[in-house]
Parts: structure tokens; C-alpha cells; sequence
């Protein structure tokens, strides 16, 4: 049975709110979990709606907005954009056959939103047909995207659970708290 989950920690004081999409399946909910606890909680059941998180990092308090991937919930993508500060998108960086698909809903997005900040999350680097970052920035058409935009591109996978996140997730934490202290 499919689940979403809600927890939020405490209402933010400012909007500082960053926005979690992707295409189902490609560990939206996984790289969440990791950013928020910064250790390694594998989700495995698709969201379904909604999912927020904050994040506190120093004095700062982030939330985090994560909206279901599948076909119903992408309709309310847009919908949310102006009210971010941060987009980051998730990717299947062995799902070739989707990636096409990742990058046209990705750059509808980006075009509504070309002040906002990117991050790119190349998840599940780990599995042995993943593409490559190298692969992924051009599948995505991310040399097409501008040099307006702060643009990012992180390598990630989420392995076993309760282990300490890689380095690249405390990289790509710590770059997110930056963007978003920039972005107010």
C-alpha cells in the first residue's frame, strides 16, 4: 500500500521553503530523509500528495516540500515555484528509458521560475547501468538552461540504512542552507 509521510518539526518563522520534485521512483523521499536526519533512510513506497520536512541548520530553519512524482501529483508543480527558494529536482540515473521525460517536465519547471535557484540530485549512482554525472548533464540539457541560474549537480545514492550520508549529501546540505541565506 503506497504511504506519505508528514513531519514537520516546527512552523518556519520566514519563507524559506525549498522545493523536492522528480518523476516517481527516482528517490525524492530517500534524499530527503538523508538531508533531514544526515543518515541514510531508504524509502521504498512511492508518495502519494505531500511531503514536508524541516531542516535546521545553525540558526536557520529550512522547509523542505516534497510533491509525488507520478503523473496526478505533477500538475501541482508549478503551482508551488513562486513560492520557493531553492528547486531541487531528483533524477533516476538509471532509469534511461525516463530520462527523456525527467528533463521535458524539467525544463517546463524552470522555465516559470528562471531567477530560482537549481540543484540536481543524480541519484542512484551506485546501481551498475547508472549513468554517469558527465551522462546526466547532457541527457538533461543542463548546458541548455543558462548561465543565469545557480546551477548544481550532485551524484548521489542512499545504501544501507542508519549509515552516515556521504559526503557529497552533507555537500549538497550545506550548499542548499547557502542558496536559500542568499536567496531572502
Amino acid at each position: 500500500m503506497p504511504r506519505s509521510w508528514l513531519a514537520v518539526v516546527a512552523p518556519a518563522t520566514q519563507n524559506k521553503q525549498v522545493l523536492v520534485l522528480g518523476l516517481d521512483g527516482a528517490g525524492k523521499t530517500s534524499v530527503l530523509h538523508t538531508l533531514a536526519t544526515n543518515k541514510v533512510q531508504r524509502s521504498v513506497a512511492p508518495t502519494q500528495g505531500f511531503n514536508a520536512v524541516c531542516i535546521n541548520n545553525g540558526n536557520m530553519q529550512m522547509e523542505f516540500l516534497e510533491i509525488g512524482g507520478s503523473e496526478p501529483f505533477r500538475s501541482y508543480w508549478k503551482m508551488y515555484l513562486s513560492k520557493v527558494l531553492v528547486l531541487i529536482f531528483v533524477v533516476d540515473s538509471a532509469d534511461h528509458g525516463r530520462l527523456s521525460d525527467a528533463k521535458e517536465h524539467l525544463h517546463q519547471l524552470i522555465q516559470k521560475g528562471p531567477a530560482l535557484p537549481l540543484v540536481v540530485f543524480a541519484n542512484k549512482q551506485d546501481l551498475e547501468d547508472a549513468y554517469s554525472i558527465t551522462d546526466i548533464h547532457e541527457v538533461l540539457g543542463l548546458s541548455e538552461i543558462g548561465d543565469d541560474r545557480k546551477l548544481f549537480l550532485f551524484g548521489t545514492h542512499i545504501t544501507q540504512n542508519g549509515t552516515d550520508i556521504p559526503s557529497s549529501m552533507q555537500d549538497a546540505r550545506e550548499l542548499i542552507a547557502q542558496l536559500v541565506s542568499e536567496a531572502q
